[in-house]
């Protein structure tokens, strides 16, 4: 089963290896752009949006991880680390500052095309209307149909990530969520490292849209449980 034409950026100083994805990618239906300097491939990245990226970390110019937190600021593009460091240090790193998915190398070119399919899926998937499109508190607004957050009328940008964790907790108010159920749902199959990546992300949201993130209101940790959302009004 083909793709309809997504264009997916490969940031890869590796030649054969990044020609080598963009013939399985192309075969699959995809469009691929290829850059191999981590500074040109900000750059692209920034210019073309793309669908999905494919990022190395060691590349010359600026690093894999530099290159993530720096689209990171700005665009909610899924991107999956492809990697030669195998450590549990460098996928939690990768994961903490954005990165959707990791692999290491050597790597299975079906396994990767399958990762990328499955992202791009969810990706399109977190932008569907869902039963409850908006939710309000105090100067919060949080719209799940424009996947979108505002705080005192300001949009605030939150990746992929940032949002599903939030739209998690908020859909659920005053319950408590475990660790396991958060990942279950926010990240699924594509979930690398351990259980400290949750508490990264909830320290981002919390400096995002709390008044005092040291005090938060909106999302309290239940301590040996997981988080819940304190409250909110939904609109249908």
């Amino acid at each position: 089963m083909t793709m309809s034409g997504e264009l997916i950026h490969i940031i890869e100083d590796e030649r054969e290896i990044a020609e080598l994805i963009r013939d399985y990618l192309e075969d699959e239906g995809f469009k691929v752009l290829i850059s191999n300097n981590g500074l040109t491939g900000l750059d692209q990245s920034k210019n073309t949006s793309p669908d999905l990226i494919i990022l190395d970390l060691m590349l010359p110019g600026m690093d894999g991880f530099e290159v993530c937190r720096s689209i990171r600021t700005s665009k909610d593009i899924p991107i999956i680390i492809l990697s030669s460091r195998t450590s549990d240090m460098d996928k939690v790193l990768a994961l903490g500052i954005g990165a959707d998915d990791y692999l290491t190398k050597p790597f299975s070119l079906l396994e990767l095309v399958a990762r990328v399919k499955a992202l791009i899926r969810r990706s399109k998937n977190s932008h569907m209307p869902s039963k409850q499109t908006t939710v309000i508190f105090e100067d919060i607004k949080i719209d799940f149909d424009a996947h979108s957050v505002y705080k005192k009328d300001a949009p605030i940008f939150l990746t992929n990530k940032e949002f599903e964790l939030l739209k998690l907790l908020a859909q659920n108010p005053g319950r408590a969520l475990t660790k396991e159920q958060i990942i279950e749902t926010v990240w699924g199959n594509n979930f690398y490292g351990d259980e400290n990546t949750i508490p990264v992300h909830i320290r981002k949201l919390r400096e995002k849209i709390e008044k005092d993130p040291s005090q938060p209101m909106l999302i309290q940790t239940v301590w040996g449980i997981g988080y819940r959302f304190t409250g909110g009004k939904s609109y249908e």
